[in-house]
């Protein structure tokens, strides 16, 4: 593509007439095949009408040659618990160029263009699912939580332990299970508050038929946690497991014990620092750990105003800098009032902190402490300056399952 020809391009949103062209651009770019569609259990043309409710009800903007579209990103509009406190959150995705078009930084506009939506629509934070981390780096995103996956033999499942409740296999998408879901995500920082496109999002490349809830109900019959799982091949496979207390944690590994005599291995996912063979009475089992989601500020005076600090702390100031989002770059002084309320301010109160937008991002988050970035050289500041912010920043690290 010739710099003069990108004169006849044009940034827009992609209306629900160009549904086929969305699909088709997001199948491209992601190499969707026909059988990875109908492995996921759909038949022809179902996928494509699934997605109708992406445009629909998100923010999706595009570059048009003429009535083609050639670039595109989808922006959802989601909600996350922070800490406790409920943020709007922006998930990006389906981004993607033809690659024809690739190289002439369309994709960094578009998301220029796509950061001022989500600031007008009051997302003050994005998520997004990195298939090249270096490449959102880039753009101010910076990976705020892990995925742990491992692989149980049955001689290592533990023993079953006494407990006043029991299970009930149910549907997925029973009332029970999205009641126990709601409210582990409001007990649990980085988590989704999963509306009915997130749940639909978060099932779209299962193959739902074969997707067993494994609901583990207290002596009072309250739903306590769940086990969302399926078995082929002799594995037990577990999509996510969650629970409100340890009571029912124990509950749910008595039930998947249970399958002793079915499977020769349990094999999932956990979303959580909390490895698995601590729990075990064998310990020695197959683990892995990878960065799973990413997250950037959109805006940072909004945010830091919402953000639910662990304690009052001394006056200190952000001195930031922002690849795309130009409102982020500078100073932001953060200090106190008599009554414990936190203010932001644009003038340098306090001792500095230097960072750029990824690194107080994953700060903010708790998925590295203050500290630790300061000692690969992330972040500078002062040694009082830093111990204010171990203070004030809470130690509790993000939980997050869903995918989109």
């Amino acid at each position: 593509m010739m710099v003069d020809q990108r004169a006849n391009l044009e940034i827009r949103p992609v209306t629900i007439e160009y549904l086929e062209q969305f699909n088709d651009l997001l199948r491209y770019v992601f190499q969707v095949t026909d059988q990875e569609v109908s492995d996921s259990g759909y038949e022809e043309g179902e996928l494509e009408r699934a997605k109708r409710p992406v445009l629909e009800k998100s923010d999706v903007i595009g570059w048009f040659n003429g009535d083609e579209l050639i670039s595109q990103l989808a922006i959802y509009p989601c909600e996350v618990n922070i800490h406790g406190q409920l943020f709007k959150m922006a998930g990006l995705t389906g981004v993607g160029t033809y690659p024809e078009f690739a190289g002439h930084g369309l994709m960094h506009d578009l998301i220029k263009v796509g950061l001022d939506r989500m600031r007008a629509n009051q997302q003050w934070i994005s998520y997004l699912y990195p298939y090249n981390i270096p490449f959102y780096r880039k753009k101010g995103w910076e990976i705020m939580s892990d995925q742990l996956t491992y692989d149980i033999r049955d001689s290592q499942l533990p023993k079953q332990r006494p407990v006043a409740g029991h299970v009930e296999r149910l549907d997925i998408d029973d009332p029970d299970v999205i009641e126990t879901y709601n409210r582990f995500a409001h007990q649990n920082h980085g988590a989704m508050i999963r509306n009915e496109l997130n749940w639909d999002e978060y099932w779209r490349w299962e193959n739902e038929e074969e997707r067993i809830a494994g609901v583990y109900y207290d002596q009072n019959e309250q739903p306590m946690g769940y086990v969302l799982y399926w078995i082929a091949n002799e594995v037990f496979h577990v999509k996510e497991m969650i629970y409100l207390n340890q009571e029912a944690r124990i509950g749910l590994w008595n039930f998947i014990s249970a399958h002793y005599s079915m499977v020769d291995h349990v094999k999932g996912h956990l979303y959580q620092d909390e490895p698995i063979s601590f729990l075990l009475d064998d310990g020695d089992i197959e683990q892995t750990i990878q960065p799973y989601f990413m997250a950037r500020i959109v805006d940072v005076q909004e945010f830091l105003k919402a953000y639910p600090f662990e304690t009052d702390g001394h006056a200190f100031h952000f001195v930031l800098t922002d690849p795309l989002a130009d409102w982020n770059n500078g100073t932001f002084g953060v200090y106190w009032n008599d009554q414990g309320k936190v203010h932001i301010t644009k003038r340098p109160v306090g001792d500095p902190v230097e960072c750029d937008i990824q690194t107080l991002t994953t700060m903010l988050m708790s998925y590295r402490r203050p500290s630790y970035l300061a000692k690969i050289e992330r972040l500078k500041a002062d040694r009082k300056t830093l111990k204010n912010l171990e203070n004030i920043i809470p130690m509790e690290q993000p939980y997050f399952s869903d995918y989109f």
